[in-house]
């Protein structure tokens, strides 16, 4: 029974622990989130224009270490051409082969969508961001901007190229268990031209004011989505998380109550059976006991011709009482006492009271 039980609760356990694991993760994450959004709320937004530098140069340091800024990409030299649309320029360029096919899964027996990216190049150029009237009065150079988060580069080409099917590949696909679909191509830009916006510690370096990665773990962020929508959408994502640590911390509360109830169960339940066993034991006792009296008794007035059946006679004129009354009549004539050997003249009942 203990061992069939603990055999049966191993797959709540498991439940429970991984359940832990995932609530843990999801509140790491949200509180992650959740002070970057605060962190972003609470940024300043700087105008792109002539007073940023004499911001700068009062602030200490020449440094703003967290702010938000919105501007123009401007290439500093050359821009960056698509491969496949024509006077299509942009600074950040990124191509991806992606391979597309089935997987066969034995488990299920069903055959399984899988993407595979085969190959990705991602090229960059030096670019500023410059007011939306374009004018060369100010300019703010972005640097490593292939580590800002939320850099969501415009799509300028797709293409899928379906695999050839051959009743020869068919057959091949089917022993493999990989049924290629085909190899999609795309190529996505940050284009020459496009309204961005930038979040990180704005710094004036020679002359240059710069937007690079913020220090003390705060969050960098490019993105063609206006400040707003920045917010609203990094708020969304805390949403999620939150929402995602509640519903594993749920489950994982429910799945702790029914392993507790269930040991509460067993523990009752062993309780149970300990008290009857004791009790089965008492009463296993106190029966041996009532038996050692009683064969105590039957041996003290036993007959003594069948050791069997009690006392029930006396003997005249000797006066023993040593037989039941089944042996004295049994006794051959003419009868005599067990005990003395004499003759027996008469036989009295003995009545116990």
């Amino acid at each position: 029974m203990p061992g069939r039980a603990s055999g049966s609760g191993k797959p709540l356990f498991a439940a429970a622990a991984v359940g832990s694991v995932l609530t843990a993760v999801c509140y790491s994450l949200y509180r992650r989130k959740r002070a970057a959004v605060r962190a972003l709320q609470e940024t300043v937004r700087f105008p792109l224009g002539p007073e940023l530098r004499r911001i700068l140069l009062d602030v200490p340091g020449k440094c703003l270490p967290y702010a938000v800024i919105e501007g123009v990409v401007n290439p500093v030299k050359e821009t960056l051409n698509s491969q496949f649309v024509d006077g299509c320029k942009g600074v950040i360029q990124r191509l991806v082969l992606q391979e597309h096919k089935m997987v066969w899964n034995r488990t299920t027996h069903i055959w399984n969508d899988c993407e595979k990216i085969i190959h990705q190049r991602t090229n960059t150029v030096p670019f500023d961001l410059v007011p939306p009237d374009c004018k060369p009065s100010i300019s703010v150079r972005v640097m490593k901007p292939l580590e800002a988060s939320e850099l969501n580069l415009e799509t300028v080409y797709e293409k899928f190229h379906p695999a050839v099917q051959t009743f020869t590949n068919i057959i091949g696909h089917y022993i493999s268990g990989e049924r290629p679909k085909g190899i999609k191509e795309t190529e996505e830009m940050l284009r020459d031209k496009d309204i961005i916006t930038g979040v990180g510690e704005l710094v004036l370096d020679n002359n240059f004011i710069k937007l690079q990665p913020p220090k003390q773990g705060l969050q960098y962020y490019l993105s063609r989505l206006d400040f707003e929508s920045l917010i609203r959408k990094q708020e969304s994502k805390v949403k999620l998380w939150k929402i995602l640590t509640v519903v594993f911390g749920i489950t994982t509360c429910v799945t702790f109550y029914f392993i507790m109830r269930r040991q509460y169960k067993r523990y009752k339940m062993e309780q149970e059976q300990t008290q009857l066993q004791r009790e089965m034991l008492a009463m296993k006792k106190q029966r041996l006991q009532e038996l050692e009296l009683t064969e105590d008794e039957v041996s003290q007035n036993a007959c003594a011709i069948c050791l069997s059946r009690e006392r029930a006679c006396v003997f005249l004129e000797c006066g023993h009482v040593c037989s039941c009354a089944d042996c004295s009549e049994a006794l051959p004539i003419p009868k005599k006492c067990p005990i003395c050997r004499n003759v027996i003249s008469r036989i009295v009942p003995l009545y116990n009271s």
